[in-house]
């Protein structure tokens, strides 16, 4: 999936760059001689994907217990391979914070050049991470951030509330173009409590009141296929008339999916959320309710180690002046449609 990463779009530091500026960032820091006192932009190099000083990545994520997560470290790997400079250090994934914590902490012992980390928990790792920042470890924090911004050199990770956004507006642009007024209009979240969700929720209803619609009724999924069916199943019963469905996550869209078509509903449309490729094939067949779903790709972690390579190298970026990788990347949320999804499918994943 990662080796066509250089079609997605990132937000870094409020500039849009292309996701290539990873795979071609900037050449050496050798400061070019100006000839006046005017500054001078730094011409953008291309030799970053040259071998360069040997690295060694230390990489920590959560155990795969879904297909978003399972994609996270097969896009990990397959950036490391292809750099002849980088060795990839991984540790075995887990669920149990104290094992996460552990299996960091040997990393360090080892002395790695950089550590990539997906924590299972951010304020739970936070002292960890700290404590390799302060033996001179850069740390890559991949999504879910560190609350100690000492305990992370830079963050990448997807954006939630524009996950929202997105599908609100693809939501409320069709309803408008159809001309429906006081559309019934459902959310299924993913874990409700989270902020991650109430992010996107929020995005989600600022979205739609643009339009001038609102949501009708929620209700969270746990991010699991059984639920999505048991949530979805109950949703469809109390509401008789449909006219759009946004589900926060494509793995529990499965179980949602398989809900409504045991119901043997289609009046409305729905939108997906995260990218998997299960659900942008349905999208391209478009013989059934999904028309839509919103980004939150996994190739994060591809993205994560190309920046640890360019911090551990010391290098920086070729479509920014800055000589250094910017602290913090968020990637944009994009809406793959039926016209699309050919382009966005081979950075789906599989759930």
């Amino acid at each position: 999936m990662n080796e066509k990463i250089g079609r997605r779009g990132l937000l870094v530091s409020g500039a849009v760059v292309g996701a290539g500026a990873l795979v071609s960032a900037c050449t050496s820091n050798t400061p070019v001689t100006a000839s006046s006192a005017a500054p001078q932009a730094v011409s953008a190099g291309t030799d970053n994907d040259k071998p360069g000083e040997k690295v060694v990545i230390g990489f920590s994520a959560p155990a795969a217990d879904h297909g978003w997560i399972a994609a996270i470290t097969k896009n990990a790997q397959e950036a490391a391979k292809q750099y002849s400079d980088v060795e990839l250090k991984p540790v075995e994934p887990t669920n149990d914070i104290n094992q996460q914590i552990s299996a960091v902490e040997s990393l360090i012992q080892s002395k790695v050049n950089v550590l990539v980390i997906l924590p299972n928990d951010g304020e739970q790792l936070n002292q960890v991470a700290r404590k390799a920042m302060d033996a001179g470890i850069p740390v890559v924090n991949v999504d879910r951030v560190f609350p100690d911004k000492l305990s992370y050199r830079t963050w990448i990770g997807g954006d939630n509330y524009g996950m929202g956004v997105a599908a609100g507006h693809f939501i409320g642009k069709r309803l408008k173009d159809k001309g429906v007024s006081n559309p019934v209009i459902l959310e299924i979240q993913g874990i409700a409590t989270l902020p991650l969700t109430q992010d996107r929720s929020k995005g989600f209803a600022d979205a739609l009141q643009t339009y001038g619609f609102k949501v009708t009724a929620q209700q969270d999924a746990k991010f699991t296929v059984e639920s999505g069916t048991q949530v979805a199943s109950n949703l469809l019963q109390a509401h008789k008339k449909i006219d759009a469905i946004w589900n926060h996550d494509d793995d529990q869209g499965i179980g949602v999916l398989a809900a409504i078509k045991e119901a043997g509903r289609s009046e409305f449309f729905m939108v997906g959320g995260a990218g998997s490729a299960n659900a942008m094939r349905d999208i391209q067949a478009d013989t059934g309710v999904l028309k839509a779903t919103v980004t939150y790709s996994p190739t994060m972690a591809a993205s994560a180690i190309k920046l640890a390579r360019l911090i551990a190298q010391g290098k920086g970026m070729s479509d920014l002046l800055e000589q250094q990788v910017p602290q913090s990347v968020t990637l944009t949320s994009e809406t793959v449609t039926k016209d699309n999804a050919a382009q966005y499918l081979p950075l789906g994943f599989e759930s």
